[in-house]
């Protein structure tokens, strides 16, 4: 069938919500989006696979009289063609034609951007709220971004406050919420906090180790509107999984995958890579593939957390991040259009560091199970920073007005080198939580920059790491006192 009787229809699990912020439509899906400017929402309304590519292409043409029928044409197969890749689009036919039609990434800007991109009316847009809705957790994975001394944590805010906070950031120009933690499904309210996130027309994410969720329930989240769910993975082997998580999972994981396609909701998978499971990356994209997922998210430990307390342990050599790289890329080409896959690759292996959560203070907002509205995870760890408490403020006045996020916001704070550098308004001198466990000094460049005076720290750690190649594993985790345990792990697979 030819590309001009194709019947595009958005996916599932796609989402167009109208911005009252810009005026324009996003289209939303699992953990992100894109900013569609006026051409790519006509083309994007019209995906409900009652109309044909030739249809879609002629409603343009009446509307845009002055633009040449080619280019109208040209334009809505690049578009159609970027979502079908995307895994965006169902349609008839296995593939939408592009032949003559250039790369569609190139062409792609001039119809729509992911919505991290530039906000006209101000720089500084939370399109995301992180809402951690607790730090309590069935599992004891050695990289959990919770407390080390979580155990010194237990308050809560409550439900209403909760419901608040959604409120306040809707206004603020949030249109996704990501429910994590700990275990999100540990909260009693959860049902009562994705219908109120619903009713905002927030696109609600649910990120679990999938342990404490029944059938029963899950359905009913559904059915008051939850949009995804984002499932936790250690390892292909059970034996592995669970000693990883440091509890029985693996079979259950596999059990809620199967509940969440079986109710049409999207799945994505993730993956915490580190030295114990790297190399078993052709098995997790089977499995991922096994269990239909549409979203496979590949994410090297970032060392911060318990992650940086099990540094040595979990820190894969650099031949092991390119091979996994590799494996990867192959991956995301032939699966392209039917599985998102994204790797991470380890900060401790690039030549220049990630911006914070896109630039802290900029895209983001966390709120942590305190109720502490911070930039991102690990910012409270930040010495003389302060962050105020959605229990006592408006998010909007923490969000615009908050000197925690004021602190480290555009360039003006840099140091050299990134003063100067190039990249400056791309990574923004990389993570200061990074830069501050690794350097002692939150404003120093992220060491894992190669121009950092600082990245000898990185080499160094590297280099500590490979020196217990093919040796056994030592990992530390939290106990449900906060006190560490000790456990050793064998030889893993894949090492040299």
């Amino acid at each position: 069938m030819s590309c001009i009787t194709t019947r595009p229809r958005l996916s599932p699990k796609v989402r167009l919500r109208f911005d009252r912020r810009t005026g324009r439509y996003l289209l939303l899906y699992p953990e992100t989006g894109l900013d569609l400017n006026g051409t790519a929402m006509e083309i994007a309304r019209l995906c409900t696979g009652d109309y044909t590519v030739d249809e879609i292409v002629r409603s343009l043409a009446r509307t845009h009289r002055a633009v040449p029928y080619a280019e109208i044409e040209r334009h809505v197969n690049t578009f159609l063609t970027a979502l079908a890749e995307r895994g965006l689009l169902q349609y008839e036919s296995p593939l939408l034609c592009k032949e003559g039609y250039g790369e569609v990434e190139a062409a792609l800007p001039h119809l729509a951007s992911p919505y991290k991109g530039e906000v006209a009316e101000c720089a500084y847009r939370p399109y995301t709220l992180i809402a951690e809705l607790t730090y309590r957790c069935p599992l004891r994975c050695p990289y959990c971004s919770n407390p080390l001394d979580y155990a010194r944590h237990q308050n809560e805010i409550d439900t209403n406050t909760w419901l608040r906070v959604f409120h306040e950031a809707e206004a603020l120009g949030v249109v996704q919420v990501n429910l994590t933690g700990g275990e999100p499904l540990l909260r009693d309210d959860l049902e009562i906090l994705v219908e109120g996130a619903s009713k905002l027309e927030l696109y609600t994410n649910l990120i679990t180790s999938g342990l404490p969720l029944g059938q029963q329930r899950l359905s009913r989240l559904r059915a008051l509107g939850l949009n995804s769910v984002q499932l936790s993975i250690q390892s292909t082997r059970p034996s592995e999984s669970e000693r990883i998580a440091g509890a029985p999972s693996f079979a259950r994981k596999r059990e809620t995958a199967h509940w969440v396609k079986s109710v049409n909701l999207p799945l994505s998978i993730n993956v915490v890579l580190h030295r114990g499971n790297i190399a078993e990356i052709p098995d997790v994209i089977t499995l991922a593939e096994q269990l239909s997922a549409d979203r496979l998210e590949l994410a090297n430990a970032q060392y911060l957390g318990w992650a940086l307390h099990n540094r040595t342990a979990l820190l894969p050599t650099r031949d092991q991040v390119e091979r996994a790289r590799t494996t990867a890329a192959q991956a995301r080409d032939r699966l392209q259009g039917k599985m998102e896959i994204v790797f991470v690759t380890p900060d401790y292996y690039a030549a220049y560091p990630k911006s914070c959560m896109d630039g802290w203070g900029r895209r983001f907002i966390v709120v942590n199970p305190e109720g502490l509205a911070l930039p991102c995870h690990q910012a409270q760890t930040l010495p003389g920073l302060h962050f105020e408490n959605v229990q006592q403020h408006h998010l909007a006045e923490i969000w615009h007005h908050s000197a925690g996020f004021n602190h480290f916001r555009g360039e003006q704070w840099l140091p050299d080198p990134c003063r100067t550098c190039a990249r400056r308004a791309i990574d923004f001198g990389g993570c200061r939580c990074q830069a501050f466990h690794v350097t002692g000094k939150a404003g120093a460049t992220d060491p894992a920059c190669s121009l950092s005076s600082d990245h000898y720290l990185i080499e160094n750690a590297r280099s500590e790491a490979s020196q217990l190649n093919g040796t056994p594993i030592v990992f530390e985790y939290r106990s449900p006192t906060g006190r560490s345990a000790t456990v050793h792990s064998p030889r893993f697979r894949g090492e040299g």
